[in-house]
């Protein structure tokens, strides 16, 4: 759990402003045309409005820069360092950007707006805040829901000032493109913008974090009734793009729209041919969608895992080894592909926390007297306290408890993979439980086939990534995934769990194409392209 009281006062307050460079080039865009007015709406310490004065020349006809900023000691900043700034009239506002717009919504009217919002989870929003968001949502009929970022709510809020045909440029994070909480947010922007650019660079902007960002260009569409061009995504590397002109950006981009805009965005990353080809194998009799040949649902959820989970000698000194079981949920537990008697052996002797503790009783006095003693030292943790246990009753009675014959890791690094429980053990929430729906596969076959660059290239395509490039599935996207099934053996799995940890991550993924998808059906030119697809969305989550 990410608490709060954990975070540092920047992450809490979002503020992480944009380099000066980024934000000339992001003027550049929106003062082209007849603009009069512009909108900074989290104008921090005034580095936009430094970067629009820079840009607009003199003589040029007047432009006004409202900026709406919190911060008291940052709108003195920005205060004091527009009285250079002659060319611009600005206007600065000490509010709370979302409460300002909720009451100057029909008051005011923009023909660009520009800026860097706050980069804040909704948990770590005050009270008033948070209701103030939610309305913003509600306001404009768009889904709701806890784990959205203050970011988007400003963004639905600013667009929706823009005169028709105004435009919107802002820094955002990267995980606009993927995450669900911003599902409402694209599906708002594909459905009002006349045309959307992202500028996707390869760099961190910002120190201190390991959160991508990017640069969003969209144009409000000048009446409901026009057509949209769609969304375009470029690739940049280094930082010399701020010396262009942003608007040659727009020009030889493949904007997708249509069916191919739905959902998330990276597929945008892809071109025309790469998304012909996986549109065609989808529709191939032989590729299944996840959820029709099997369910994924969470691991055990403890709610305290040093506690419940521990190794074999803990076990035994604590005397509660009748009550071990074996389980794993990590990456360092599964290496290859199958979890079975050798494998846990290899734990125990690393001392790896091997053993979940299930007290499988409804009393206290159900239990023996070493067990009794351990339930105390929990106790003396206050692991009782914690949200999951003491909402149970007993609190070290854990719930939900089965195993699955498939096991699958929630993150990956390179691609995800599924693991063949051969000794029935229990895996934590960090893994998920995967349960076939259908005689006709077997446990081994799905494990086989699951791993070539088709299904890992819809893994990337479904899934969503955060600092680091981890790429992470929740079970509604696993089940949105493509798994092309041959006919495959056990002995076929043994051979690749044997020499797994032996080849390079890629080269496992070209020996088993040559295996599955050829005998799919599919050329090696076919091939090629749906590995290098899939390498070309893995280097982007990884910023190789």
């Amino acid at each position: 759990m990410d608490f709060k009281a954990n975070q540092t006062d920047q992450k809490l307050r979002g503020g992480y402003y944009t380099p000066l460079d980024l934000a000339e080039f992001m003027a550049k865009w929106v003062t082209k045309g007849d603009i009069k007015k512009i909108l900074e709406p989290s104008s921090g310490d005034g580095n936009f409005f430094q970067a629009l004065s820079r840009i607009v020349r003199d003589g040029e006809p007047e432009i006004k820069v409202t900026g709406v900023e919190l911060n008291k000691e940052e709108v003195e900043k920005s205060r004091e360092r527009i009285k250079t700034l002659n060319n611009i009239q600005f206007e600065i506002l000490n509010e709370d950007y979302l409460e300002w717009g909720l009451k100057s919504q029909n008051n005011n009217s923009f023909d660009a707006v520009i800026g860097n919002p706050p980069f804040i989870r909704y948990q770590y929003l005050p009270k008033e805040y948070q209701d103030r968001a939610e309305k913003i949502f509600d306001l404009y009929n768009l889904k709701f829901t806890k784990h959205t970022n203050a970011w988007v709510p400003f963004v639905v809020q600013s667009f929706e000032m823009l005169n028709p045909g105004g435009r919107l440029a802002m820094i955002l994070p990267s995980e606009l493109m993927h995450v669900s909480h911003a599902q409402s947010l694209r599906e708002y922007l594909g459905k009002n913008s006349e045309k959307i650019l992202i500028l996707d660079p390869k760099e961190l902007w910002f120190e201190d974090t390991l959160q991508g960002a990017l640069i969003l260009f969209a144009e409000k569409k000048k009446s409901a009734k026009d057509k949209s061009r769609g969304l375009g995504i470029k690739e940049i590397t280094n930082r010399s793009f701020a010396d262009d002109d942003p608007h040659k950006y727009f020009k030889n981009i493949n904007f997708i729209n249509g069916e191919t805009i739905t959902g998330k965005w990276t597929k945008a990353v892809l071109n025309k041919k790469e998304l012909e080809l996986i549109k065609e194998i989808k529709c191939s009799s032989e590729a299944y969608q996840f959820k029709e040949i099997a369910d994924a649902s969470v691991g055990i959820v403890t709610g305290a895992n040093k506690y419940f989970l521990i190794n074999k000698k803990d076990a035994r000194e604590f005397g509660i080894e009748d009550w071990s079981h074996p389980m794993f949920g990590r990456s360092e537990h599964c290496p290859k592909l199958v979890y079975d008697e050798d494998q846990h052996n290899r734990n125990i002797e690393k001392e790896l926390p091997t053993e979940f503790i299930w007290f499988d009783v409804d009393k206290f006095e159900e239990l023996g007297e070493d067990a009794q003693k351990y339930v105390k030292k929990g106790e003396d943790k206050e692991y009782h306290k914690r949200y999951k246990c003491r909402i149970r009753d007993p609190w070290f009675k854990v719930p939900s408890v089965y195993a699955t014959e498939i096991g699958m890791l929630k993150r990956s690094h390179n691609y995800h993979r599924l693991i063949l429980n051969e000794i029935n053990a229990y895996t934590t929430d960090t893994a998920y439980r995967i349960k076939l729906k259908t005689d006709s596969i077997e446990p081994h076959q799905l494990v086989y086939n699951f791993l070539n660059s088709f299904t890992a290239l819809t893994a990337e395509l479904e899934g969503r990534f955060y600092g680091g490039g981890v790429l992470e599935l929740i079970p509604s996207e696993i089940k949105k995934t493509y798994v092309p099934i041959i006919n495959s053996s056990y002995s076929d799995l043994k051979e690749l769990d044997k020499k797994f940890n032996s080849l390079d991550p890629e080269e496992v993924l070209k020996q088993q194409d040559e295996h599955i998808l050829k005998s799919f059906g599919l050329s090696k030119n076919d091939r090629n392209i749906i590995h290098n697809a899939w390498q070309k969305l893995r280097d982007r989550r990884q910023r190789k």
